[in-house]
């Protein structure tokens, strides 16, 4: 039987217009890359990265969406098993900003109640195109009572932090039964996953 490596699994999910950085984001915190010719989502990609937070290992299994509309049924249902949510937009791109409401009714129609929830103003490297100021990020962050961050995934600013902050806030969150309940529902599935070998 393989040993198993982490305390505790949590599911992310990126969320967000087509185009605003998700999978760049993501490949910069996974494999600490960056690439510009990605090309766009189709329906859902995850990465996985294990992360270290008092003194507990997480493994963090974080799902990359499709923005565009014809994925849309797809990618809602990988709201339910949810724990954290980053919802992301381009700073140069005011549309995306826009969607955000948009994106925020699908977390509370499709997401559990508790879900963390964390918004990402991406590509503040590109200061000279920015058509969305810090402040309105912030300020639609402190309404809905969410996390901020300005991150750039091709100058790798406040990308780590930003996931460590979320998985700190799953973390707190989870109080010592539902800690043990994350652990017996990974049991289950393992034990699933056995059966299926057999």
């Amino acid at each position: 039987m393989a040993k198993k490596t982490y305390d505790l699994l949590f599911k992310l999910l990126l969320i967000g217009d087509s185009g605003v950085g998700k999978t760049c984001v993501l490949f910069r915190f996974s494999d600490d890359a960056f690439n510009t010719t990605f090309i766009s989502t189709i329906g859902i990609d995850f990465k996985i990265k294990t992360v270290e937070l008092q003194g507990k290992k997480i493994k963090l299994q974080i799902w990359d969406t499709a923005g565009q509309e014809r994925f849309h049924t797809i990618t809602t249902s990988y709201y339910r098993g949810a724990m954290g949510i980053m919802l992301v937009y381009d700073i140069t791109n005011a549309k995306s900003f826009e969607n955000i409401s948009k994106w925020l009714r699908n977390i509370d129609e499709h997401a559990n109640e508790d879900v963390e929830r964390m918004l990402l103003g991406n590509k503040c490297d590109m200061e000279d195109k920015r058509v969305v100021p810090k402040a309105k990020g912030e300020q639609i962050a402190r309404e809905h009572g969410i996390r901020f961050f300005e991150t750039s995934a091709k100058a790798n600013i406040n990308i780590e932090k930003a996931f460590l902050t979320l998985a700190e806030d799953i973390l707190r969150k989870l109080s010592p039964s539902e800690e043990l309940d994350v652990k017996q529902k990974e049991k289950k599935n393992q034990a699933k996953k056995k059966k299926k070998k057999l």
